[in-house]
Formats: C-alpha cells, sequence, structure tokens
C-alpha cells in the first residue's frame, strides 16, 4: 500500500495536505461480514424448506403452506400462522424484485393458497363475518379449531401488504391484469378486514395479550394507504380505505407514552415495553419517507427513544448481558415480564433491533441530515457522548460521526446473532439467557426472515415506498369508526403461462449464489462544468485506491434538484471493501470527499445479481 500512495503522489503532484483528504488503509474484514455472506443463504434456505409442497423439512404441507417450524412438540409450531407467513411471503417478494427471479413460484403458490385460507369457516368466523383474524390453519389448509388467542387482526393487514408488492411489480411489468384478477380480490378482502374490525379488541403478536396492539395497529394503516393505492392503480376504489385510515393514524398516536411506545392497551402486570414497537417500526419503514413521528419511522425521535428504552430493558435480566452498558448491543427478547419458554432472547427480537438502525441510517442518507432531538437526544448520547440537540447535515463531521457510531451500534446486533448461531447455521426461536444456547421450536422461518431482511437493511437493499410521505398527516379529532365490506370469495388462481407473472422454478429449488452482481454506485454531489466524479476503493475492481485507476461516473441522469452521478460495476458476491468519491476540478486537482471512508459488502443471496448503494458527498 505504501509503494501505490508514494507513487500517486509523485503522479499527480498532490502535495502533503491534498493528500490528507484521501483514503486511509482498508481495515481488516470483520467476521459480521463473512458471517453474514455464508448465513444468508442458509437463511433462505432454511425459509424454502419450510414451505409446501416440497419443503425438506415440512412433508404434507400443502403448495404455498408456510409452516412456522418443523418442531411438532416441545413447542408443536407445526401450523401456517397468518402473521409469520405474510412477513415471510414479503420478505420474498422484495427479494424476488431486488433480482432472486427463482422465487415466483412460491410467491404465486403463496398467494393462491392464500386465497383458499381465506374461505376456511374457523372458530373465529368465516369470510365475511372475522374468519380473517384467524391466527393460524393446520398446514394442509383445514381450520385448527382448539383453544386460542383469537382473533388476531394483523394477519390481514400483513398479507395483503406482501400480495400489494407482488401485485405492483406485476403492474410495473405489464401485467395488470394479472394483478387485477388474481391479486386484488384476496386484498380487498384483506382490506374490508381492516376497516371493519381496526377499533375492536385483538389478541397482540404473542397471542398472550387481548386489547390493542401498537404493532397491529402500525401495520393497519400502512396496509391502508397502499391498498388504496394499489385499487386507483387498477381502477377500483377503496372509499374504506380512504375514510379509516386517517382515523387508524390517529389512533396509533395513542400508544406514545412520551419516552417509549407503550406495546399494548390491555397487558395487565407489564409495563408496555416489548419488542413489538420495534417491529412495528421496521415492517412500516418506508425509503422514500422522512423522520415522522406520526407513523414511528425508524429515523423518528420517537422510534429511537423507544428502541434504547426496549433495549435497555433486557441489559440487567438476561445474565449473556451482564456487564455490556448502555450503547452496546445486547441480546434482545420480547418484553422484559416474559417467561414463555424460560423468558429467553429472540433471534428475530435482536434482529430487528439492528435493522431499525440500519432503516435510520438509509433515510438519514436519503434525507441528508440528522435531526436529534430533546425525545431522542438519550439515544444518540449512548453511542455519540458529545451528541446536542440540533440538525447536522451530509457532509458535516457530525454526521458521518454519528452514521459510523450507529452503523457501528446496528452490528453489534446482528454479531450477537452471529455469536449465538450453531455452526450449521440453522436458527431455533431462542437462545439462553445465560449461556446462549439455541432453545425452543427449531429451523424458525420468522428467524430466517428476520436476519435476511436485516442483513439485506444492511447493505442498503430496501423495499418499496408504501406512500408515507403522503399519509402522515393526523387528524386534528379521532373517531373510533368503522366502514363494512364489500368480501367476495377469490375464485381464480390460474397464472399465466408467460410474462413476468409466470415460473418454472420449484419451491424448494436449492439456493444458487450468482458469480455476479451489478452494483450500482448513486452520488448525489452538485459539480460545476467540466468537473467530474470518481469512484475508487481497496479492491482491484475500484483500483486499488490508485486514482488513476479508479472508475469515472456519468452524469447523464444529473439535474439541478437531482444532481446524481453513478456508475455500475460487476462484483464478486461476498466481497467486503471500502470505498470513497473524488473530484477531478477543471485544473486537474483531485478533491476527496471527507473521512469516513464507506464500506460495503457485495450482496451474496441466492439469486440476486443487482444491487444499488445510495450516497451522498460527505
Amino acid at each position: 500500500m505504501a509503494s501505490l500512495v508514494a507513487g500517486a503522489l509523485c503522479i499527480l503532484g498532490l502535495t502533503p495536505a491534498a493528500f490528507a483528504r484521501a483514503p486511509v488503509a482498508a481495515r481488516a474484514t470483520g467476521s459480521l461480514d463473512s458471517f453474514l455472506a455464508t448465513e444468508t443463504p442458509i437463511a433462505l434456505q432454511g425459509v424454502l424448506n419450510n414451505i409446501g409442497p416440497n419443503g425438506a423439512d415440512v412433508a404434507g404441507a400443502s403448495a404455498g403452506i408456510v409452516v412456522a417450524s418443523p418442531s411438532r412438540s416441545d413447542p408443536n409450531y407445526f401450523y401456517s400462522w397468518t402473521r409469520d407467513a405474510a412477513l415471510t411471503a414479503k420478505y420474498l417478494v422484495d427479494a424476488f424484485i431486488a433480482g432472486n427471479k427463482d422465487l415466483e413460484q412460491t410467491i404465486q403458490q403463496y398467494i393462491s393458497a392464500q386465497a383458499k385460507v381465506q374461505t376456511i369457516s374457523n372458530p373465529s368466523g368465516d369470510l365475511s363475518t372475522g374468519g380473517l383474524g384467524e391466527p393460524k390453519f393446520n398446514v394442509n389448509e383445514t381450520a385448527f379449531t382448539g383453544p386460542w388467542g383469537r382473533p388476531q387482526r394483523d394477519g390481514p393487514a400483513l398479507r395483503a401488504t406482501a400480495l400489494i408488492a407482488y401485485a405492483n411489480y406485476l403492474i410495473d411489468n405489464g401485467e395488470a391484469s394479472t394483478a387485477d384478477e388474481i391479486i386484488w380480490p384476496i386484498v380487498q378482502n384483506d382490506l374490508s378486514y381492516i376497516t371493519q374490525y381496526w377499533n375492536s379488541s385483538t389478541f397482540d403478536l404473542w397471542e398472550e395479550v387481548e386489547g390493542s396492539s401498537f404493532f397491529t395497529t402500525a401495520v393497519q394503516h400502512r396496509a391502508l394507504v397502499e391498498g388504496n393505492a394499489l385499487a386507483t392503480r387498477l381502477n377500483h376504489t377503496c372509499s374504506n380505505c380512504v375514510s379509516q385510515a386517517p382515523q387508524v393514524l390517529c389512533f396509533l398516536q395513542s400508544y406514545w407514552t412520551g419516552s417509549y411506545v407503550l406495546a399494548n392497551f390491555g397487558g395487565s402486570g407489564r409495563s408496555g415495553k416489548d419488542v413489538n414497537s420495534i417491529l412495528g417500526s421496521i415492517h412500516t419503514f418506508d425509503p422514500a419517507g422522512g423522520c415522522d413521528d406520526s407513523t414511528f419511522q425508524p429515523c423518528s425521535a420517537r422510534a429511537l427513544a423507544n428502541h434504547k428504552v426496549v433495549t435497555d430493558s433486557f441489559r440487567s435480566i438476561y445474565a449473556i448481558n451482564s456487564g455490556i452498558a448502555e450503547g452496546s448491543a445486547v441480546a434482545v427478547g420480547r418484553y422484559p415480564e416474559d417467561v414463555y419458554q424460560g423468558g429467553n432472547p429472540w433471534y428475530l427480537a435482536t434482529a430487528a433491533a439492528a435493522e431499525q438502525l440500519y432503516d435510520a441510517i438509509y433515510q438519514w442518507k436519503k434525507i441528508g441530515s440528522i435531526s436529534i432531538t430533546d425525545v431522542s437526544l438519550p439515544f444518540f448520547q449512548d453511542i455519540y457522548p458529545s451528541a446536542a440537540v440540533g440538525t447536522y447535515n451530509s457532509g458535516s463531521t457530525t454526521f458521518n460521526d454519528i452514521i459510523s457510531a450507529v452503523q457501528t451500534y446496528g452490528d453489534g446486533y446482528l454479531s450477537i446473532v452471529e455469536k449465538y448461531t450453531p455452526s450449521d447455521g440453522s436458527l431455533t426461536e431462542q437462545f439462553s439467557r445465560t449461556d446462549g444456547t439455541p432453545l425452543s421450536a427449531s429451523a424458525l422461518t420468522w428467524s430466517y426472515a428476520s436476519l435476511l431482511t436485516a442483513s439485506a437493511r444492511r447493505q442498503s437493499v430496501v423495499p418499496a415506498s408504501w406512500g408515507e410521505s403522503s399519509a402522515s398527516s393526523v387528524p386534528a379529532v379521532c373517531s373510533a369508526t368503522s366502514a363494512t365490506g364489500p368480501y367476495s370469495t377469490a375464485t381464480n388462481t390460474v397464472w399465466p403461462s408467460s410474462g413476468s407473472g409466470s415460473s418454472t422454478t420449484t419451491s424448494s429449488a436449492p439456493c444458487t449464489t450468482p458469480t455476479s452482481v451489478a452494483v450500482t454506485f448513486d452520488e448525489i454531489v452538485s459539480t460545476s462544468y467540466g468537473e467530474t466524479i470518481y469512484l475508487a476503493g481497496s479492491i482491484p475492481e475500484l483500483g486499488n485506491w490508485s486514482t488513476a485507476s479508479a472508475i469515472p461516473l456519468r452524469a447523464d441522469a444529473y439535474t439541478n434538484s437531482n444532481p446524481l452521478w453513478y456508475v455500475t460495476v460487476n462484483l464478486p458476491p461476498g466481497t467486503s471493501f471500502e470505498y470513497k468519491f473524488f473530484k477531478n476540478q477543471t485544473d486537474g486537482t483531485i478533491v476527496w470527499e471527507d473521512d469516513p471512508n464507506r464500506s460495503y459488502t457485495v450482496p451474496a443471496y441466492c439469486g440476486q445479481t443487482t444491487a444499488i448503494l445510495d450516497d451522498s458527498w460527505q
């Protein structure tokens, strides 16, 4: 590295002062990067192994049925939960849109299965009398009739969100008729259920507390907003979505205590500190949204303050967290009073704590600033002791330092997942609060899915916007309203034999990591006529930091309002590197952007062949 640096100095004629702005030597690759490169294909295969009809671990499950776990005793999770299945399906749709085209048939089979599941009469009712709130079904698409915490009203909202994402993809790719004929009838039923029952009592996502749940209310609001948008795209109307969504949002505000989110109304004997609220924020994350408190966006003051309160509540109760100071990652469970299966940390809860932080980083970079308020100040001071109330713009030292600190904090949570993941990569439901031993249900689908979404957000791979920025205004007066219908049986589940809505890949096909990923580097930076932006980095493909071998970016999409420079580079999956942009001015002077170096690991997901990095000049 020293000889390269010396050579570059001579060639470019840089002074020592100018060179001080150049990148520092690349740091050694951490174990987390290599862990995720190895674990994400295992996790995706773990998900596919739990989906019928060909999932290796769920023989007997019907086509498209997502099974919670192969575990059939202590505990018996060999069922399909509407919530777990929908969250898993949403990940599969997002991964498919991001480039993994092998997943399309699995997605279609899930959708077809849900058309049938909606019609199954069950202890909660039938299609039009509340049956959509039934939490779980047998894996052969029959009703589970045993005693249970029912209804659970988050399932229809989450299912609608998963289906809407795929419907929008079909529309974007010329298959609007498929979206209209197959998907819309299913979504419309779920939207009707939400508008009718959003203000009725529900069991929470842990199936223990009956009342009102932050998670449920949050995902219901999102589903109504994007459901109305889908209706418009398909030339339908959802007037009930329009009338009820603002009132759901109005009710959502009542969960805020002033310092954290009260996860449930009705949880007698509990503090209300619950990872339910962190899950609510990440599953209503909108990459095009702002740091809005009203929707508890991951970067909002409320969500950050809540992140601190919830994660801190586990520091003193788990032996494996002993001695870990505030501002450093800990193992996270469901809620501090939990006693189920011994009341241990959960893989999905710990990954969710990381995911919120990665979401926040994405939003801050997109917005171009970080605002610290009195509400969020305790969170920031934990990880950046000199933090003070104010707004810090992209490119400032404080902005960069906070981004780095939050990144380190988020990585800490996934490093805990890494620490307590067995060598075969399998993820159970929980791990021991005393020594980290994997516990409870084996190969939990939701554990795998949560690891995959957190890893994707770490790579700035984000889902499409759901319209948060146009739906974050809270009505002045809340009303306890509802709106009924319409409901109708979704009968068309015949997918086209060609076009975007088709696939011949089996749902349990083994993961295949691509040999190359086309990584697009987007850099927002204002330039003068004659100036050029270059990309350099710590690997041969990026010139090994040599400015003479750096890659020029394109400016054909550049506008005054969106000064975008970009370039696409083919890189090997799993490659970790550091990189930086520099400006070649009209007189030949090289100006590097400020420290720190940026870092990235190329995704190594099954079938993913593209990735995008959204950066702004620092």
